[in-house]
């Protein structure tokens, strides 16, 4: 049974966590206790039923505000998919929990208030799926029992949407008419709007397809650990572990070690005490290659046919994530899977102002600000741009003063 990660945006109070809520009351995906202390909870709703946002405000702050400030996961099943759900904060104070919630995500779920049509944090929220290269949007139109279920006003919302959609070169858009609150079309298909002939939004999960076909060719595998145990039985034994970031490696494949470029085949993989014929993206594992090579952890194993980047200028997308701003006076770490280096900020090429998508020229970069960025490594990264690869296409910035994290990186061209 294979596992969809999706995440949910919208404005303040477009429902986002009442719509999980519902995934999860009516899919009976709510653990006893959970079901006492909801049913316990003073929160109601006008109408006197349970308030389910509970159940995803976790934070005291959130319960007392009534919105959403950190991301909470939540999972659950069916018989036909697992899932993991981030429901992401939609205000633009947060927009680095957001990026950070959606950055895993295979699908997102935009929530528009029927009431309310598409507003700037719309905009905004598309923006960053767009940024993300998340390829599946669905576009739940809550609130529809407070607009007597139109059918017209469906339309027009869905249309002005498709617009939008086009102009940030989002792929894949459905669009469902829901009400959270009562449950239409969330898990069961609403008896209030015969005009729609679609899927509930839990059907659409179950049934959406969410292959990466794109990186099955980019075999990528950051080397973590040499393992050597020199003991008296295993006297010879040296085995390169990692996790497989992308695509699949083969015993006989032809592989390049970077940054170095020296060459090798595979003689052997191991998982532990199983020996396969191959290893796919996801699986740990230990790749004993025929020559000895001099490879260490923070270099990478890659497919010789299918070469990465190999760089130390890039330019990257970036989101600053700390309060202090962007200084490009000072050195920062870049961590990009298992290898850190200095890095520096070259240049800022712009700032997006993502209400209005307009690229705007820029001198510092402050908490929640996205825009573009030129960085020169210390040493050259093994990369692959973010839109073949988000794998071994993104990384972190660590400010070494704080040790914090402080911005997140996607490739997305090599710099001049």
């Amino acid at each position: 049974m294979n596992i969809l990660k999706f995440f949910t945006a919208g404005s303040v109070d477009d429902g986002k966590s009442t719509l999980i809520g519902r995934l999860l009351y009516d899919t009976d995906s709510i653990l006893a206790d959970q079901l006492e202390a909801l049913q316990q909870s003073n929160r109601k709703n006008d109408d006197g039923t349970i308030d389910l946002a509970i159940l995803t405000d976790g934070l005291r702050a959130e319960r007392e505000q009534g919105i959403t400030i950190d991301v909470a996961y939540k999972y659950f099943q069916t018989d036909k998919r697992k899932f993991i759900i981030a429901d992401t904060p939609g205000h633009i104070q947060y927009t680095r929990n957001m990026v950070t919630g959606a950055s895993t995500a295979k699908l997102a779920i935009i929530l528009i208030d029927a009431r309310n049509g598409v507003v700037e944090q719309t905009i905004r929220h598309s923006y960053l799926v767009s940024l993300l290269g998340i390829e599946h949007v669905v576009v739940c139109l809550n609130k529809m029992d407070m607009v007597g279920y139109s059918e017209t006003l469906f339309n027009a919302i869905a249309e002005k949407y498709r617009a939008l959609a086009t102009e940030l070169n989002l792929k894949e858009v459905n669009f469902i008419p829901v009400s959270a609150l009562k449950g239409d079309n969330v898990v069961n298909e609403s008896e209030n709007m015969p005009w729609y002939n679609g899927r509930s939004l839990l059907h659409f999960l179950e049934t959406v397809e969410v292959e990466t076909g794109a990186e099955s060719d980019l075999a990528r595998m950051p080397v973590q650990w040499v393992v050597r145990p020199q003991t008296d039985e295993l006297h010879d034994y040296r085995g390169y572990a990692g996790r497989i970031l992308s695509g699949e490696f083969n015993v006989n494949d032809k592989v390049t070690v970077l940054p170095s470029g020296s060459s090798s085949v595979i003689e052997r993989i191991e998982i532990f005490d199983q020996q396969p014929e191959a290893a796919y993206a996801g699986q740990s594992v230990t790749l004993h290659l025929k020559d000895d090579i001099d490879i260490s952890r923070g270099d990478v194993l890659v497919n010789s046919a299918h070469l990465p980047q190999n760089s130390k200028q890039i330019e990257a997308d970036i989101c600053w994530m700390d309060t202090r701003p962007l200084d490009d006076s000072i050195t920062y770490l870049l961590q990009h899977n298992s290898k850190v280096t200095k890095c520096k900020v070259r240049e800022i090429i712009y700032k997006v102002d993502i209400n209005t998508l307009e690229k705007q020229e820029a001198y510092e970069f402050r908490l929640n600000d996205i825009g573009r960025v030129v960085l020169k490594t210390a040493e050259e990264l093994a990369f692959d741009f973010y839109g073949d690869s988000k794998a071994n296409g993104a990384a972190i910035l660590i400010d070494n003063r704080t040790n914090l994290t402080v911005a997140a990186l996607m490739f997305r061209a090599v710099a001049d």
